[in-house]
C-alpha cells in the first residue's frame, strides 16, 4: 500500500465514485464495481456509491457503455480467421460505441492458436457497417487487444474498398498478403463514412511500420516470430505506398501519423476513412458522462488488474485520475498488482493504491479467488477513507 496522509470524509457526506477498468484475466470492469460497493458497504454502509465502470477503447469498452446506459447490439461477423462470430456494439441515439476486439480480438481465437500473417478485420469493417445501419452519425472506435496485423485492409473491405493482386484477383486476407497488392481501389467505399464524425480511440500512439511500428511491437504478442515481423513491416508498408495511388500523399502522413500502428494497424484504416484520434479514455470518459459523475462525488476509486509504467501511458486509471485531480477529488486506486512507487503515483494524482496482493501474496489465488479478496480490499478503503 503507498502512504499518504488520510483525509476522511464524514460518511454521511460521503459519495464514491467507482470508475475502474477491468482486471484482465479475472474481473470485468462492472464486476470490479460491484465488488468495490459491496465491500465500501461493509465500512461504511451509509455511503453513497455511484458506479461507472470504464474502459480505454480496448476490449471491455462495449461492456462499459452498456453499464453506462448505450443499448447492446450484437450481429453476426466475420471472426479474425474469417468464422462467423457474434460480436456487439453499443448504442445510445445516434453515437454508436464499436469495439474492434469483439470481431477481431486476441480472444476470438482458439486457445494457443495465432495467426499473425492471415488473421483479417474484416468483421471489424463489418461491425462499423451494422453501426451505419442503426443510422449512427457518431462512431467511437475502440481498438486494442487485436489478433491481426493487417492495417485495416480486412475493415476497408467489408466496408467496399477493393484490393487486388497483379492477376486483379482479391489478395488473401491478412498483413502477410498485402506484400502481394498492386491495385487499391477506394471508390466503392460505403458512401455514408463521409457524413459520420469517426473517432479512433486508443491508448497507443505508435505509427505503422518502423522499430515502433505495429509489426516490431506488437507482433511478438500476437504469435510473431522475427521473421514474421520483417515480412509483416514490409507489407504494412508496401500497402501504405500502393494506398498512396489512392489517397494521395496523405497516405504516407497517416502511416506516421500518431495511432496508425493501434491494433496491428487498424489505426492507419481508421485515419484512411476520416478518423480522428483522440485517446481512448478521454473519449470513453466523455461519452460515458464521466464529468456530471465526477462533479457529485467526494472521493474517486479507479483502478485496472495491474497498475504498472504502463499505466501511466494513456490507461484508464491514469486517465480517470488526471480528470479526478483536476477537479480537486481525492482518488485511490485498486489493482491486483502494484508495481508503481508512492512518488509515481501521486504525480498520476493517485493518493494511494491498494493491491489484491496485500490481502493474499499468492499471485495464483488472488487472480483465481480475485472477487472476495477485491471485497475485502474496498473493506480497507472504507475504513481508512470514510469511517
Amino acid at each position: 500500500m503507498a502512504d499518504a496522509a488520510v483525509n476522511r470524509t464524514p460518511t454521511g457526506n460521503a459519495r464514491v465514485l467507482i470508475a475502474a477498468d477491468k482486471f484482465k484475466g479475472s474481473l470485468t470492469a462492472v464486476q470490479v464495481a460491484e465488488r468495490v460497493t459491496a465491500g465500501l458497504r461493509r465500512a461504511a454502509p451509509h455511503a453513497e456509491v455511484e458506479a461507472l465502470p470504464v474502459a480505454d477503447g480496448g476490449d471491455g469498452t462495449v461492456d462499459a457503455a452498456v453499464a453506462a446506459g448505450f443499448e447492446r447490439r450484437e450481429v453476426s461477423v466475420a471472426g479474425p480467421l474469417g468464422g462467423e462470430v457474434t460480436a456487439a456494439y453499443a448504442l445510445r441515439g445516434d453515437t454508436a460505441v464499436v469495439e474492434m476486439a469483439e470481431a477481431s480480438g486476441l480472444q476470438r481465437l482458439p486457445a494457443g492458436v495465432f495467426a499473425p500473417l492471415t488473421a483479417s478485420t474484416y468483421g471489424s469493417g463489418e461491425l462499423l457497417r451494422a453501426a451505419l445501419d442503426a443510422g449512427a452519425r457518431t462512431i467511437v472506435f475502440g481498438v486494442g487487444g487485436s489478433a491481426t496485423t493487417d492495417a485495416g485492409a480486412g475493415m476497408l473491405s467489408a466496408l467496399g474498398a477493393r484490393f487486388l493482386d497483379a492477376e486483379g484477383e482479391p489478395v488473401a486476407p491478412g498483413g502477410g498478403a498485402l506484400s502481394d497488392l498492386v491495385t487499391a481501389d477506394l471508390s466503392g467505399l460505403d458512401a455514408r463514412l463521409a457524413d459520420i464524425d469517426l473517432v479512433l480511440a486508443s491508448d497507443v500512439d505508435n505509427p505503422l511500420t518502423g522499430p515502433k511500428g505495429a509489426p516490431a511491437v506488437y507482433g511478438p504478442q500476437k504469435g510473431a516470430s522475427p521473421d514474421d515481423v520483417a515480412t509483416l513491416d514490409a507489407s504494412l508498408a508496401h500497402f501504405a505506398t500502393v494506398l498512396e495511388k489512392a489517397v494521395g500523399p496523405r497516405a504516407a502522413e497517416y502511416a506516421q501519423a500518431p495511432g496508425a500502428g493501434a491494433a496491428g494497424g487498424i489505426g492507419y484504416g481508421a485515419l484512411v476513412l476520416g478518423a480522428r484520434f483522440r485517446a481512448g479514455i478521454e473519449v470513453m470518459l466523455d461519452v460515458l458522462g464521466f464529468a456530471p459523475a465526477l462533479e457529485r462525488a467526494t472521493l474517486v476509486i479507479t483502478g485496472e488488474g495491474s497498475l504498472d509504467e504502463q499505466t501511466l501511458h494513456g490507461k484508464a486509471p491514469a486517465g480517470v485520475a488526471a480528470a479526478a485531480r483536476a477537479a480537486g477529488k481525492d482518488v485511490v486506486a485498486v489493482c491486483g498488482r502494484l508495481a508503481l512507487p508512492p512518488e509515481a503515483l501521486g504525480k498520476a494524482g493517485i493518493r494511494r493504491a491498494y493491491a489484491l496482493t496485500e490481502v493474499e501474496p499468492d499471485v495464483a489465488r488472488c487472480i483465481a479467488e480475485a472477487g472476495p479478496i477485491l471485497e475485502e480490499l474496498a473493506e480497507r478503503v472504507g475504513t481508512d477513507f470514510l469511517t
